[in-house]
């Protein structure tokens, strides 16, 4: 299903395939070869998305963009099923796995692989040819990799980056669930005017 969102209406490649049950929304452009499977959204609100050529988004995976974070995806990426992807830059030839999620801001580089439930935190700088293994996170400017059993370290790293400003534009002494599902309503009215492309 493609979306009109804030008036700008998806661009497909002539050769790239949506699945009739997938969601492509707003200023998104799907380049040549590329092939967004059953369940999947590809959603830009307020920022754009770009995924060059031959990428594969498979079932059920979560690719957006906000306002504040646009989110690019180089040619000859892998999204896998459940993955989420928001907000980043993903460099060429990056396999992303079943079930992981890179965050806003966040960069990957070339080559690199997010494994299964991986994760690679805002702002966080994942140099070319990484590998976070499955389950772990990476996280910091450059990424350190770490196990997810290792909160503390996580958390020394991750505080400075500051996520309820970086994803929210809330302070984190001020963040609270009220100001964000509030700011979160606003933000997302802007859906009420979407238009179905064909229907």
């Amino acid at each position: 299903m493609l979306v009109t969102h804030l008036g700008t209406s998806p661009r497909i490649h002539p050769t790239a395939y949506v699945a009739p049950n997938a969601v492509v929304c707003g200023d998104v452009t799907v380049g040549p070869g590329c092939r967004i499977l059953f369940g999947a959204q590809v959603v830009a609100e307020g920022g754009s998305i770009v995924l060059g050529r031959d990428v594969i988004v498979m079932e059920n995976a979560v690719l957006r963009a906000t306002a504040r974070h646009s989110l690019r995806i180089g040619d000859h990426c892998l999204v896998g099923p459940q993955a989420h992807v928001v907000g980043c830059t993903v460099e060429d030839e990056v396999f992303i796995a079943t079930g992981a999620s890179v965050f806003h801001a966040a960069h990957v580089g070339r080559g690199s692989e997010v494994r299964i439930n991986a994760v690679v935190h805002l702002k966080t700088e994942l140099p070319s040819g990484s590998t976070v293994p499955i389950g772990w996170v990476a996280v910091g400017q450059p990424a350190e990799i770490l196990p997810a059993h290792e909160h503390e370290r996580i958390w020394a790293l991750q505080k400075p980056l500051d996520f309820p400003l970086t994803v929210y534009g809330l302070d984190r002494s001020d963040a609270d669930m009220v100001k964000i599902t509030r700011g979160l309503s606003e933000a997302l009215a802007s859906h009420l005017g979407d238009e179905v492309q064909g229907g």
